[in-house]
């Protein structure tokens, strides 16, 4: 077993079919997701993921048929239905059935997914800037995790992977640095550790907000800010934070390359510190 999936009170195997033609998703995209990760016994933040996933779908026009608390045990009792210490993906995703461009909140549909997935370690990753930008808070659902976002990043990232990268740096409609294409940015300057400061342009991670105060609580100085293109060609470390993959290196932007260095090395350490006080 590599999926498991939980609708309707029950548990399914593999990869269900789960929209109609006609669902208002499909075509008119009122959609949301979260993702959190489970490894080793321990699943980070799970709490916040799932009170996360309400408010994405509050904020999309969707009302979720069940709590931030009753997903968790939903996923937790997932979990325990893999071998102990499996690398999991959790996905809460919830869409209008039915509405118009006005989605009916009352018609809204839980899947509670779980993949085996391991998580992806250090190693080169290479990064550029793209021409597309992130939207603002005035012309996209910024203040949800909406899939109808990601038709972006991943231009972003095809674009990026085109000229021979892994993966892209997005700037937002100021011209400011705001993420990767698909997690969060860290910058590190003489030993300082800087991050964009949230400005409904980009997703502010639970893994970005994590690091920033294990960093802080262990005496390492991190600030939030507005950081550019000029920024990035000077500083002396790059590293990237996200759910999926937590905490790797950036190892060459554009033309210049780093070596993972010590801040990324103890952001990375603390990380996976804190996540052993984490247990399913």
């Amino acid at each position: 077993m590599d999926k498991l999936n939980w609708m309707d009170g029950t548990w399914i195997e593999g990869d269900p079919l789960i929209m109609k033609s006609w669902d208002q998703a499909i075509w008119l995209g009122a959609a949301i997701f979260d993702g959190a990760r489970a490894f080793d016994g321990y699943a980070p933040d799970l709490t916040l993921h799932c009170e996360r996933a309400i408010r994405s779908a509050a904020n999309l026009g969707l009302k979720s048929p069940k709590t931030a608390a009753e997903i968790e045990a939903i996923l937790r009792e997932g979990i325990r239905k893999f071998p102990h210490g499996t690398p999991l993906y959790l996905r809460p995703f919830m869409w209008a059935e039915k509405g118009g461009l006005v989605p009916d909140p009352e018609s809204t549909r839980l899947v509670i997914s779980l993949s085996a997935t391991p998580l992806p370690q250090p190693g080169p990753m290479s990064v550029c800037l793209t021409k597309y930008r992130r939207p603002g808070p005035d012309s996209a659902t910024t203040d949800a995790k909406a899939v109808g976002l990601y038709a972006q990043a991943g231009r972003a990232q095809a674009e990026a992977q085109k000229r021979g990268f892994d993966d892209a740096v997005m700037l937002g409609p100021d011209g400011f640095v705001a993420e990767f294409s698909g997690s969060n940015i860290f910058i590190v300057k003489d030993g300082v550790a800087m991050t964009p400061k949230p400005n409904g342009t980009f997703l502010n991670g639970i893994t970005r907000q994590r690091v920033l105060k294990l960093l802080r609580d262990n005496g390492v100085k991190a600030e939030e800010r507005d950081i550019t293109v000029e920024d990035l060609e000077s500083c002396d470390e790059m590293f990237s934070t996200g759910n999926y993959a937590k905490v790797l290196p950036v190892t060459r932007f554009e033309k210049r390359d780093f070596q993972p260095g010590p801040v990324y090395r103890r952001a990375r350490e603390l990380y996976f510190d804190y996540a052993k006080t984490q247990p399913v």
